[in-house]
């Protein structure tokens, strides 16, 4: 694969692309077909082993795995994408406004942070769900919150170097007034360490999801995530692998993928 410039992207930019890419294709088609209804229960066929039939087996209720596992990752990656939004919102107007101006309140925001990335971010989305009651809404909200520090923090950095070059200075000179030179001049030229931060809080959403509803406090039954295949599955690791496997497989292939394209770019870029 060429770049424009003529150089050639590393391999693992190229493998970790290769597998987004079939991972997403896998997602996208579960929102428009599945093989099955993935809720339909049919106990003659619970824990079949994979065949012709049901390609990845069936689980405990005889519901397809495959089906499942399709309709469970394109949830997965909707809750994963609203927590990332919600963060990286919230997070890169907050690090804009700190590293642009400063000052006071700088140092009060900045120490809000410190408190927020003292405590692990799942031990307090925890604390939050069980207060609030399970649900997707939930750890979107919750999760989402967490999140805002680390991109807070990420464009904080890239604003307090970026506006001291010339570009910015000259566009000051010329009247432009701060929201403008925040958002237009120098956001734009954050994406070399943003874009990596978000692949990077994408994984960290699949996964921190995926804790959440194998605890059961993500998604709820009867509906699917990669997560709450997981919690379903452990009570048959032993009788029925492919039930596990599955699901498993498809978080592997996530986090791997996103991690090796960011891994990529941050060299590239580097």
């Amino acid at each position: 694969m060429i770049k424009p410039n003529g150089n050639t992207y590393s391999f693992n930019y190229v493998l970790g692309l290769s597998i987004t890419s079939l991972v997403l294709l896998i997602v996208l088609i579960g929102f428009f077909y599945t093989p099955y209804d993935p809720n339909k229960m049919n106990v003659a066929l619970k824990n079949s082993p994979p065949s012709l039939r049901h390609l990845l087996g069936t689980d405990n209720f005889g519901r397809d795995i495959l089906s499942r596992v399709m309709k469970g990752a394109g949830t997965t990656y909707i809750i994963a994408v609203a927590i990332v939004f919600i963060g990286a919102s919230l997070g890169t107007i907050v690090g804009a406004f700190t590293g642009y101006f400063g000052g006071w309140l700088d140092e009060v925001i900045m120490r809000l942070n410190d408190v927020l990335t003292s405590f692990p971010s799942i031990l307090l989305a925890l604390v939050f769900v069980s207060i609030f009651g399970p649900g997707s809404y939930n750890i979107i909200f919750a999760l989402g919150v967490l999140f805002i520090p680390s991109y807070a923090r990420v464009v904080r950095s890239e604003f307090v170097v970026l506006k001291e070059r010339d570009f910015v200075k000259n566009a000051e000179l010329m009247g432009a007034g701060s929201l403008r030179i925040m958002f237009v001049h120098i956001l734009p030229n954050t994406k070399r360490v943003l874009i990596p931060a978000l692949l990077i809080g994408f994984n960290n959403a699949v996964l921190a999801e995926a804790g959440l509803s194998f605890l059961g406090l993500g998604v709820q039954p009867p509906e699917a995530s990669l997560g709450r295949m997981l919690a379903e599955a452990q009570s048959y690791l032993l009788d029925s692998p492919w039930y596990a496997i599955a699901p498993g497989l498809m978080i592997t292939l996530t986090v791997l993928g996103f991690s090796l394209i960011s891994g990529g770019l941050e060299n590239e870029q580097g």
